[in-house]
């Protein structure tokens, strides 16, 4: 390929830079080949790209590049300019990096690098007869294994003993240069206490930093001739493609091409993803058991039968233009409440807070042994290094107790300030979540007294279906506006806290967010779980302490299927749009990018300039993902007594974003840098917490907002006392005894004859007794039935997850042992090193 050089003034639209730009070869480059430099012998290991403009602002940035590369280069990193005139837009250059071998031996040494010692000789010990039978759902032979290693931390001077001249250039994989090339960029100073490559992309010097991807990731050979596939396609073809959805994940190949981070994440969603598929099916039992059984359901029956409960007159559910109404008006409500809330639901409840207690224990052996056969299980203590914006920003200097070496620090009194400003705000912000679930629920109250008060029969019987389900889209709405401010404000206070490591600062961000998004997702549910209808008083009586305004009552049948409707909602459209966003929008900037390209050249469009066309990977891609699936794990844990087909639908969600984020990663978005992680994080704890939060409400759900334990005690104590359950669970009312401000205006006399007496829902001493109104014997009754089940519940699920936790170790056996051997070949290597010096 001939090639010229070009020299003019960047801040006269061209820059100082070495091109290549075709003059009419005869021949045609393959894709491979623009990976690396001009040469054909140095690999690019990462990609700058900026666009050239005029004007002084452009003279400024020109500086500033000028200052960054030169710093490069005083690092030992290789630059290759090529001009505007070889993109075929005209207006972007780039900057190839490549990292010889002194700067890559130099700076694994510096990150503590685990680096291949003896191929394990072990890993054939382990295998099970399971593993070696074939099924639908194993990889394609052209997804080969990848060799597995024991490792040793990385030392230049026992080199020469493990890598010959020749093995040079394959000994560092591709992931591991590029990350020793962003940890260079990442502390290059381009002028005075200002540096690093995020800053450079923040100011707009460039305008990206990228590895290169490895080719295209569609395979150009035909099924009769097929060739060898890069990395790139085999990880399209078998893992990312829609068709692949059964597969297992190519796991070791998504963190040899994407880095442990990434590839941590992947196995993580794809654990938690087989782990719902019992839970799932559990859920559609209990679901499909209640549709069965709702018609044989004796209460349920008598409430819709006019001739029994369903003839009962109930009192207004709110004042003035509430009327009177007929038991039998809810019958479409109860008969739904039912198929949730029927006998399965409680073993369900039981299912899960056994599955949750699986789902740790499991994955924390799952975690053990990816961390041992990816090297990470010490990453946080010996290789991760200390943020460049924490060095300079921290004004002080101490000796590290350990190192004994000056590093930076933040004073304690600094700290103390810093994280009671961020406490403080972070209260604040909590506030306002309130804020808007109470103006949800002041909605919902006017809605349906509105409703209430129609003459319209049918909006007047499904005013709590409308009135709830439009309140949960509100309140979607809403949690998805508040979510971008909350983003704002997080990254805002965690950066004023000045963490140290990138860990802290991702736990801290997470745990931070998370807490808003806890706030901000599950409130209105906890208040239809625990607090609608419990404390509205009674008729006569009732409770205007929340702003002069009557609370919401609930239905006869109980505020489960409220509970229910409002879960359904927030948890479903929030995937879909979800999905919505993560497959359309990227689609479309890459569209729009891509159109922007203009062909006013002849040059081929090399790699680098096809992946500057793809969208970047967002700063927080990953934080989003695990956000997204954790709050969805608080759906299925926490209130899954109300909505036994949220593991159905989490599956179905799980298993369409596997593949939409393997699509994104390998075909929509730039390559990332191969960050490294030791675990999952601070979200493991968080999942922990959960589980221990769902263990109570689901006890509580069940004890209090369902109608299991009033049913259970009147089946096996009240039954021969009263002829139907709404006689036993409904109270008397003389409608004399209403206070003004709550008697109707119309008692349609004409429909209900002369009113005398109403029923509501409670327990307590009809009118005309001696103790007129006040809580009967059944109440509490009720109550410790209710109270020993939540205490028998919690109790039971508590012990067998701790006989869990103790039955399942956290290290797998073949683990340990590996591990072992590996300690003993490390030994080993190093005294013959010492043998022979």
């Amino acid at each position: 390929m001939k090639s010229i050089r070009s020299e003019a003034q960047e801040g006269q639209d061209i820059s100082t830079t070495e091109t290549n730009v075709s003059l009419g070869s005869t021949w045609t480059l393959k894709d491979e080949d623009y990976l690396f430099f001009n040469n054909g012998v140095d690999r690019i290991d990462y990609i700058l790209a900026y666009k050239v403009n005029t004007g002084d602002t452009n003279l400024k940035k020109v500086k500033k590049r000028k200052q960054f590369e030169s710093e490069l280069e005083k690092e030992g990193l290789k630059l290759e300019r090529e001009d505007k005139l070889i993109s075929k837009n005209l207006k972007i250059c780039f900057v190839k990096i490549h990292a010889p071998w002194d700067v890559l031996t130099k700076y694994a040494e510096i990150l503590n690098m685990r680096m291949p010692l003896v191929q394990n000789d072990m890993k054939q010990q382990f295998t099970s007869c399971w593993s070696t039978c074939h099924t639908p759902f194993d990889l394609d032979k052209n997804m080969k294994p990848v060799n597995v290693y024991f490792t040793a931390p990385f030392s230049s001077v026992r080199m020469h003993h493990l890598v010959t001249k020749e093995e040079q250039d394959s000994f560092f994989t591709n992931a591991q240069r590029n990350r020793i090339v962003y940890e260079i960029l990442s502390r290059a100073p381009y002028s005075k206490m200002k540096f690093g490559i995020k800053k450079m992309i923040s100011n707009e010097s460039y305008d990206a930093a990228y590895p290169l991807h490895d080719g295209k990731y569609v395979n150009e050979h035909s099924s009769k001739k097929p060739g060898k596939m890069n990395d790139r396609q085999l990880l399209y073809e078998n893992w990312a493609r829609w068709g692949r959805w059964y597969k297992y994940q190519p796991l070791d190949h998504i963190r040899d091409y994407f880095g442990e981070k990434i590839g941590i994440y992947f196995a993580w969603l794809g654990y938690y993803t087989t782990m719902l598929i019992p839970a799932a099916i559990m859920g559609l039992i209990c679901f499909i058991y209640g549709c069965v059984t709702v018609l044989d359901d004796i209460p349920t029956s008598d409430l819709c039968d006019e001739t029994k409960s369903g003839n009962l007159t109930m009192c207004p559910l709110c004042d003035k233009r509430c009327s009177y109404w007929k038991l039998q008006d809810s019958c479409t409500f109860s008969m739904a409440t039912y198929l949730f809330d029927n006998p399965a639901t409680v073993f369900f409840a039981c299912f899960m807070a056994l599955w949750a207690s699986f789902f740790h224990e499991f994955w924390k052996r799952k975690q053990v042994e990816l961390e041992y056969e990816w090297d990470t299980s010490d990453f946080e203590q010996e290789e991760e290094t200390v943020r460049p914006e924490f060095e300079a920003q921290a004004k002080y200097l101490r000796i590290n107790p350990i190192t004994k070496k000056e590093e930076p620090y933040v004073p304690l009194r600094s700290k103390s300030i810093y994280y009671f400003t961020t406490a403080s705000v972070t209260f604040f912000s909590l506030c306002v979540v309130l804020g808007a679930m109470f103006g949800v629920i002041c909605y919902r109250m006017i809605i349906t007294a509105v409703l209430y008060s129609t003459e319209e029969f049918t909006l007047k019987s499904q005013s709590t279906f409308f009135a709830s389900g439009t309140a949960a889209c509100i309140n979607l709405v809403v949690i998805l506006v508040l979510n971008r401010l909350y983003l704002k404000i997080g990254l805002l206070l965690t950066n004023l806290e000045h963490h140290r490591t990138e860990t802290q600062w991702e736990d801290a961000f997470t745990f931070k967010m998370f807490l808003f998004q806890f706030v901000n997702f599950y409130s209105s549910i906890f208040y239809i779980a625990f607090f609608k209808g419990k404390f509205i008083g009674r008729p006569g009586d009732y409770n205007y302490t929340l702003f002069g305004f009557r609370q919401e009552e609930c239905n006869p049948a109980g505020c489960l299927i409220e509970l229910c409707l409002q879960m359904a909602i927030i948890m479903v459209g929030k995937q879909v749009w979800g999905n919505i966003k993560e497959i359309f929008v990227p689609k479309i900037i890459h569209w729009f990018t891509s159109d922007s390209v203009k062909t006013k050249s002849s040059t081929v469009c090399t790699r680098w300039e096809q992946d500057y066309m793809l969208s970047d990977m967002p700063r927080l891609g990953l934080f989003y993902e695990y956000l997204e699936m954790v709050i969805q794990y608080g759906f299925v844990t926490i209130f899954v007594a109300a909505f036994p087909l949220a593991p159905l639908f989490a599956l179905i969600n799980n298993i369409i974003e596997i593949r939409i984020d393997a699509y994104k990663f390998v075909t929509m978005w730039k390559r990332p840098f191969a960050a490294r992680a030791q675990d999952i994080g601070i979200w493991y704890g968080i999942l922990t917490g959960i589980t221990a939060i769902a263990i109570v409400t689901n006890a509580v759900i069940i004890a209090f907002t369902s109608e299991f334990i009033p049913k259970l005690v009147y089946k096996h104590f009240y039954i021969n006392q009263t002829l139907q359950y709404y006689d036993f669970s409904l109270s008397t009312f003389n409608v004399t005894d209403f206070h003004p401000k709550s008697v109707p205006d119309d008692k349609r006399f004409e429909i209900f004859g002369n009113i005398t007496t109403c029923r509501y829902r409670d327990f307590r001493n009809p009118p005309g007794s001696d103790d007129q109104y006040k809580y009967t014997i059944v109440f509490w009754h009720v109550l410790a039935a209710r109270l020993a089940f939540i205490v028998v519940f919690e109790n039971l699920t508590v012990f067998l997850t701790w006989l869990i936790m103790y039955l399942i170790p956290d290290m797998p056996h073949a683990v340990k042992v590996q591990m072992l051997r590996e300690k003993y070949l490390a030994k080993k290597a190093l005294s013959v090193y010492l043998k022979d010096h």
